[in-house]
């Protein structure tokens, strides 16, 4: 039997939530009502109040009600409930979490699940479920619901999509989950243009007995890999695709944020990094790309994807962004450059091939670099057998480094 927090606005949908606990106390767990309203007295009696959430944030509640501003109220309480969830999981004082809501609702319980662990079963069903979720999900694993029909009130559309929800939390919280192994986790990033070399190293080090997780490049995967490397769950990073900061410098579609390639610095992990991919910004259809780079060099990957050589004083500034990033790292750090190409388009005889681009990055790379950093120089392309080669070896080096240093 586990325990399921119900958490919700329970000022304005207190009896809709109520019906969601009920129908999971019928299927054999307990519930835990968490009231995160900021209106009128809750509907239904509460396990937990709107006043115990805002002191887990170090809130002051009622002054925010006083001052009778919703967005505030939303806002702050969407700062304290990942502060109290986040508790209550630690202490095992729950196992899963659920919300309904609109709006408002949405905003506040995403942000309390998103603090919860990769496979913690967290269910949020709203009205915003069938839009554009990314600002609730984020990069985390909160499965989205649409209610179908507004969360106000209940009817026979409600009452079947929210027993649906009761269905599914139960599930999530009664499915047996593989424990993880002992082997040590790495994080790998990878592109279609990089396929080749991430696949081949991935072989290599799980013949070594490590275990690779490998994140698409999208400007998604790469916050996605970013945070799973803060959750202190990886040993050690095969950074092999750093595509989406040429989308973040130049302006395509697929940034991953100016944080990307921090994480593994901050945690001091074995790390490997290539700049790989750098040679392409990724757009849309072709009448997405903006007027201000006409008369570039494109590539039509497909039909809803466009991609753009990066120029010279383009690939010199990410070089010399890699090289700040790199900088602070503070495990042990390999960076492999390709001298025949970042890419499978960018290889000799591909139409992104261009020497003196990459040149460009290579040689900014090198001079902001700090000392200590072992930099390899391969003369083939980055997808070549070769290059994925080393970047295993070097790996396994790395993280042969980092325990040598650990027991001494």
């Amino acid at each position: 039997m586990a325990i399921i927090a119900v958490l919700g606005t329970l000022d304005t949908k207190g009896h809709e939530h109520e019906f969601l606990a009920q129908r999971i106390l019928e299927r054999g767990h307990e519930t835990l009502l968490i009231d995160v309203g900021t209106g009128g007295a809750p509907q239904v009696a509460v396990d937990i109040s709107r006043e115990e959430v805002a002191r887990a944030g170090g809130l002051d509640l009622a002054a925010l009600m006083e001052r009778g501003d919703r967005g505030e109220c939303v806002a702050a309480m969407a700062q304290a409930a990942p502060k109290l969830v986040a508790g209550l999981a630690q202490k095992g004082r729950i196992q899963g979490l659920v919300s309904l809501g609109g709006g408002g609702g949405t905003s506040i319980a995403s942000a309390a699940m998103r603090a919860l662990a990769v496979g913690f079963p967290k269910l949020m069903v709203s009205t915003l479920a069938s839009g554009d979720t990314a600002p609730y999900v984020g990069t985390s694993d909160i499965v989205m619901l649409p209610s179908i029909v507004d969360v106000a009130g209940l009817n026979h559309i409600s009452r079947t999509i929210f027993s649906l929800a009761a269905g599914a939390i139960t599930g999530m919280v009664e499915v047996e989950v593989p424990v993880a192994g002992e082997r040590q986790v790495v994080a790998a990033s990878m592109f279609g243009n990089t396929t080749e070399c991430v696949k081949a190293a991935t072989e290599i080090l799980e013949a070594a007995g490590l275990e690779v997780l490998v994140f698409h490049s999208t400007g998604s995967g790469g916050r996605a890999m970013e945070n799973l490397i803060e959750s202190s769950l990886v040993s050690a990073v095969l950074d092999i695709t750093t595509t989406e900061w040429a989308d973040e410098l130049v302006g395509g579609v697929l940034s991953a944020g100016a944080g990307r390639l921090e994480a593994a610095g901050r945690a001091g992990l074995p790390s490997i990094v290539a700049p790989g991919c750098l040679d392409m910004v990724n757009f849309g259809p072709r009448d997405s790309v903006p007027a201000r780079f006409e008369g570039r060099r494109f590539y039509q990957h497909n039909p809803e994807v466009t991609l753009m050589r990066t120029d010279s004083d383009e690939c010199a500034q990410l070089g010399r962004i890699l090289a700040e990033k790199l900088n602070a790292y503070r495990g042990p750090l390999t960076v492999l450059l390709p001298r025949g190409g970042l890419s499978v388009i960018g290889a000799l005889g591909g139409p992104f091939h261009d020497p003196a681009a990459d040149a460009a990055l290579f040689e900014a790379l090198r001079a902001d670099l700090r000392a200590g950093i072992e930099v390899i120089d391969l003369d083939c392309s980055i997808n070549a057998p070769e290059f994925a080669r080393a970047a295993a070896e070097a790996l396994l080096q790395n993280l042969r480094r980092a325990a040598a240093s650990e027991a001494t």
